[in-house]
């Protein structure tokens, strides 16, 4: 088996599935959701990014890196990814998150946190990004999980071929819906979200727990909220979060380059009024 492409290890979440929970953010993505909170995650293989106020100006980095015309200035384009800048840079200016573990090398140290877990009702989400394109690797450390008696989840967004989801089998689906509309879910997420719906059905045919979960972003779905409900109602489905959207993503989108959308965020009063009207009969 070999390794998988992870950007970042969360502990102690409680938002993220039952009880307290590790989540695993996996490093790719083939949506790209304008409102994403972790515009990082998009590319499988990322270029080191540039951290302007940790720069010494050494110009270590000019001297071996024929991708950087300037401090600073990383042509994606030229870069090999052999991130030599960054083991240059002794200032730490330039860096990258995603790291490589076989899962064993995961499982290492996801284990550390099995007390809590066993305490708290807890487990394992593997997120991303879209974790489920790492699907060979996604199967090996949830097996490894399951071995060691820990609950796991993936949140996914579905936009792959069933039968990656259907190997994976973890414990809980936490299915992400951004939009019901194919042209809408198009504009806000670069596809047309069918197959995402087409999962979502054979998943509930064929027995998954699932919670679906719908990020509430003005200017955006919320006027969408009213027709995923009546679609997810005809599925059978009943369990469903509503979250609301933050904007944590904005400055990362400005630090790698991706152009940022901007939406504003409910008030609490407003997400309150929004879920009172949601989950009403």
């Amino acid at each position: 088996m070999g390794k998988g492409k992870i950007f970042d290890i969360q502990s102690f979440s409680t938002h993220d599935g039952p009880g307290i929970r590790t989540v695993v953010f996996f490093q790719g993505c083939n949506l790209r959701c304008k409102w994403c909170h972790n515009p990082e995650s998009w590319e499988f293989d990322p270029h080191p990014i540039f951290l302007k106020e940790k720069c010494i100006g050494c110009r270590a980095c000019l001297k071996i890196c024929p991708a950087l015309n300037e401090i600073g200035s990383i042509d994606s384009k030229l870069c090999n990814r052999c991130r030599a800048c960054i083991d240059v840079c002794y200032a730490g200016a330039l860096s990258c998150s995603c790291r490589e573990f076989s899962p064993k090398e995961l499982w290492t140290l996801i284990s550390t946190d099995k007390p809590y877990f066993e305490n708290g009702g807890g487990g394992v989400t593997f997120s991303g990004g879209e974790c489920m394109l790492q699907s060979g690797f996604l199967e090996e450390i949830i097996k490894i999980c399951k071995e060691n008696n820990v609950h796991t989840a993936i949140d996914t967004a579905g936009n792959v071929p069933y039968e990656f989801l259907e190997k994976a089998a973890p414990d809980l689906f936490l299915y992400d819906i951004k939009a019901s509309s194919p042209i809408r879910h198009k504009i806000l997420t670069g596809v047309d979200g069918i197959l995402i719906w087409e999962n979502l059905l054979r998943l509930y045919d064929n027995g998954f727990e699932i919670i679906v979960r719908i990020p509430c972003v003005p200017e955006a779905n919320i006027d969408e909220l009213q027709s995923i409900k009546s679609r997810l109602f005809e599925i059978g489905i009943n369990k469903i979060e509503l979250l609301p959207y933050h904007n944590l993503g904005e400055d990362k989108a400005t630090l790698h380059g991706i152009e940022k959308s901007v939406f504003n965020k409910l008030s609490m009063d407003e997400m309150d009024h929004l879920k009172n009207d949601f989950y009403k009969q």
